[in-house]
């Protein structure tokens, strides 16, 4: 599977101001494409912070590295501006991405967000991206989302509010995600289970997680009580919808045989969407 890692910017979601829901959505994303989100962080809107984060995750060999937020006119919005620092390329005007901020702000200006479109400094300053880079168009808001391969990796910086960001994530950086991911498919099922004692499971899910390594086996118990039931999920990532679904299927029969065993049934098995 695809590593990837994620880093978040923004003294507002540290200081408890925001709440982070951007690392879910993208972490689902990723993962139903196939890819493996092996770390996710929050740090702070500070150069030196973000550069070190950056450079971690490529020293780790991260094929995929995708900030959130820090992409705005204002002075402490420097996430682009770190990853070119992390990269050491350039900070560069891009006429492509200065066309794409001229674009909205227009639109904005007509629609009455805003009451002058000028490209004034602060606004040129979403058009600043790292020498390679290429811009990718944010339907909703004014700074374009950035694309950057390095020899090793690429990264992706996205806005940090959500609406652009899904709306990047979800257009423009397609083409991207298809190109590395391939056809790859992520299924999840969830198994119902009959019963009330998570220990018994435990001996059960390790064999059958070490007869087939290519399936995540995780059991969640909502609550104690007499007529408590097991939530068991069953999870791959194959190079295809059918070798996933052959895999899943293989290990719902071993574990329902192993199971049938010890005197336990699955109740249910259910498609996770």
């Amino acid at each position: 599977m695809i590593p990837v890692e994620i880093v978040v910017t923004g003294n507002e979601l540290l200081q408890g101001d925001v709440l982070d829901t951007n690392t879910n959505w993208v972490c689902r994303r990723i993962t139903a494409l196939g890819g493996c989100v092996e770390r996710a962080v929050i740090v702070r809107d500070h150069m030196d912070a973000i550069v070190r984060e950056i450079r971690s995750c490529l020293e780790r060999s991260a094929r995929l590295i995708i900030t959130i937020g820090g992409m705005g006119p204002t002075q402490d919005d420097i996430t682009v501006a770190a990853v070119a620092v992390a990269v050491q390329r350039s900070l560069n005007l891009h006429p492509e991405a200065l066309e794409m901020v001229r674009r909205q702000y227009e639109r904005f200006a007509h629609e009455g967000a805003v009451d002058d479109p000028t490209i004034t400094p602060a606004r040129e300053k979403m058009a600043l991206l790292p020498a390679g880079a290429v811009p990718l168009d944010n339907p909703v808001g004014a700074a374009p989302g950035v694309l950057l391969e390095t020899d090793s990796s690429a990264i992706v910086c996205l806005p940090g509010v959500p609406a652009e960001l899904k709306g990047i994530f979800e257009g423009a950086l397609q083409p991207a995600l298809q190109q590395l991911f391939g056809e790859s498919a992520f299924l999840e099922k969830l198994a119902i289970v009959n019963c009330k004692d998570e220990s018994i499971l435990a001996p059960v899910l390790k064999a059958v997680a070490e007869t087939h390594p290519h399936v995540y086996l995780k059991s969640r118990a909502q609550r104690f009580g007499s007529d408590a039931k097991f939530r068991v999920t069953l999870s791959t990532t194959g190079p295809s919808r059918e070798t996933a679904e052959q895999r899943i299927a293989a290990a719902i029969e071993e574990f329902r045989r192993a199971l049938d065993a010890i005197g336990v049934s699955i109740e249910a098995i259910e498609q996770v969407e």
